[in-house]
């Protein structure tokens, strides 16, 4: 099936699940179908009923953002749907709200323990520290301060120092940065971080002039331990879907690196801090 035969069987079935009362409309008494009439839809949408039923036809017409949301709470979509609606209709779906999302889910903070002893942490939308495990602050050198991985890549030194490749990792972790910026070009807590780190780092500031990008969500992380050595880490990136914009970075050791051991020989010595 083609995107405009999904946009046509899904606004039915959305309308099909909707009785006159649910949306507070008079019962006109039995019908021959099930739900709303496509004219109700468009008066509570307040469209056109024309439009609304060459829309619902999978006619290819214009559609704006505030349609597609007039539609979407005519028909009581939830988050999840109205991104499907927008999708269907060839828009990119809006950007979430951050402030509405809410705290991370405790199976997350579960699923963070459960990768002991293997590193791993959860970045929101603008790279900020959601959730860390042990294994990670040890490894990477994060401290209490350290509440970006974006900042703390670019301006802690310690964080830094644990990068043994960290000139050939700098043009990647931009590229990312810029990828996930350009999916929000509206949020200013982007900018303001571009504005602070061109300002503190002028390694960031070239960087992020070169305007590369990228989206790849796997690599591999080199880093030297002052206890450990040498550590070698296969990453990857992964979507949260419950919480927009979030992501888990599991890491894995390397075989045949020698990582899985020291690791652990670390991991089971006497806590050392710097």
């Amino acid at each position: 099936m083609g995107r405009r035969d999904d946009l046509r069987d899904f606004l039915r079935t959305r309308r099909a699940r909707l009785a006159p009362a649910d949306v507070g409309l008079p019962d006109a008494g039995p019908r021959r179908t099930p739900g709303l009439r496509r004219e109700e839809v468009a008066v509570l949408a307040g469209v056109g009923v024309s439009w609304y039923t060459w829309l619902e036809q999978g006619r290819d017409i214009r559609v704006s953002a505030q349609v597609l949301d007039a539609v979407g709470g005519a028909l009581r979509l939830d988050a999840y749907e109205r991104a499907y609606l927008y999708r269907l209709a060839g828009l990119n779906p809006p950007s979430a709200d951050t402030a509405a999302i809410g705290a991370l889910d405790p199976e997350l903070h579960r699923i963070l323990d459960a990768w002991l002893p293997r590193p791993a942490y959860i970045l929101d939308r603008h790279w900020g520290l959601a959730a860390v495990n042990s294994t990670a602050r040890e490894v990477f050198g994060l401290s209490d301060r350290d509440h970006n991985c974006l900042v703390a890549f670019f301006t802690s030194s310690r964080y830094r120092a644990a990068f043994t490749r960290w000139e050939e990792a700098a043009p990647d972790v931009v590229a990312r940065f810029r990828a996930d910026a350009g999916m929000h070009q509206e949020d200013p807590v982007f900018h303001r971080l571009v504005d602070q780190l061109s300002t503190a780092s002028d390694e960031f500031a070239r960087l992020w002039a070169e305007h590369d990008v990228t989206e790849l969500g796997r690599g591999s992380k080199y880093i030297t331990h002052p206890y450990a050595g040498e550590l070698v880490f296969e990453y990857t990136r992964l979507p949260l879907p419950d919480h927009p914009g979030h992501h888990v970075v599991l890491h894995n050791p390397v075989p045949g690196t020698g990582t899985q051991e020291r690791l652990g020989s670390l991991l089971r010595g006497p806590r050392r801090t710097g």
